[in-house]
């Protein structure tokens, strides 16, 4: 989980021999550092199945990639939360339709350094913490000491999920920004008395901090994001979809590197990369998305027609 962030160009004489101009063969893909390298990893692997793509993958945050896409500097947005009303209209007032596909379910993982005793919270108590209400582990069953935030930078889409579905108020002004899930748990190994939050790929990878349970409510049980029962159910109270948006229906090496994402190779990659595969209503959401027919985790229950090779990512 600890790959730079890198560019992925392949086989670019081939395509340029052949023809076919850069814009219209390669996929950029840009935006949320949550999902960055699990997308980097599928793109990877797709361009080593498939000799003549070619995939860009670069981080920058949610709202720059849905900026990125809106300014037709990307083909693919991937964003750690929903696209805003004002995005959306801001799209259609430049001739462009968005259009979702949900690629991966996160279960957003509270952290702690390992040295920190409490080991669960509850939604509220969260909130409190990263609205500054609460300032000292005491107040939480833990020891005397102030508690230090650490979060995502105001352009990230975790940094807007926790606020929306966690928080539901402001974050404290003591808030230290950080720009990616790797420095948050890094920051959390040296501070024995912050808090954090990062996606749960990045979460069963890092050491020196511990993941806390959450309980919905005080009168709930508590539940750890790395179970995948837990999380497909329900029962973790902060699970989230991880999306990509693109421009109306997808065509040519768009379509196809989509299409490969969410097939079952694409799915097992998400879940090794240790986030969780798309359940069935939101493979069924991805279908109507793309235009395919079959089930979408089987290329091969898919007209010819459907795997687009001929037409330009658009």
């Amino acid at each position: 989980m600890k790959r730079s962030i890198v560019v992925f160009l392949a086989a670019s004489l081939v395509l340029f021999g052949a023809g076919l101009s850069w814009s219209e063969d390669m996929v950029q893909v840009k935006g949320s550092d949550t999902l960055i390298n699990v997308v980097q990893k599928l793109a990877e692997v797709y361009m080593e199945k498939n000799p003549g793509a070619s995939v860009s993958v670069t981080g920058g945050g949610s709202g720059t990639g849905i900026a990125g896409l809106i300014n037709r500097k990307c083909d693919v947005a991937n964003s750690s939360r929903q696209i805003k009303s004002s995005e959306v209209e801001q799209a259609n007032n430049k001739g462009l339709d968005p259009k979702r596909v949900v690629v991966a379910i996160d279960a957003l993982s509270i952290i702690v350094s390992s040295d920190n005793p409490v080991d669960k919270l509850t939604v509220d108590q969260i909130g409190k913490i990263y609205r500054g209400e609460v300032k000292n582990w005491s107040e939480v069953g833990g020891e005397d000491m102030a508690i230090s935030l650490y979060g995502r930078q105001s352009n990230s889409g975790t940094y807007d999920f926790m606020k929306e579905n966690v928080m539901f108020g402001e974050y404290s002004t003591s808030l230290k920004s950080m720009n990616g899930n790797a420095q948050i748990a890094e920051s959390l190994k040296q501070d024995r008395s912050g808090i954090g939050y990062i996606g749960v790929g990045y979460a069963k990878e890092a050491t020196g901090i511990k993941i806390l349970k959450v309980a919905a409510t005080g009168s709930t049980k508590y539940y750890g994001p790395l179970d995948s029962m837990d999380v497909k159910s329900g029962r973790y109270p902060i699970t989230r979809p991880l999306n990509q948006y693109i421009d109306g229906m997808p065509k040519g090496a768009v379509k196809n590197f989509l299409v490969f994402e969410l097939s079952s190779e694409g799915q097992a990659i998400v879940e090794k990369e240790g986030f969780f595969s798309v359940p069935d209503e939101y493979q069924n959401y991805n279908a109507q998305t793309l235009g395919t027919t079959g089930d979408i985790r089987d290329n091969s229950m898919m007209r010819p027609t459907d795997l687009d090779t001929n037409d330009g990512a658009g």
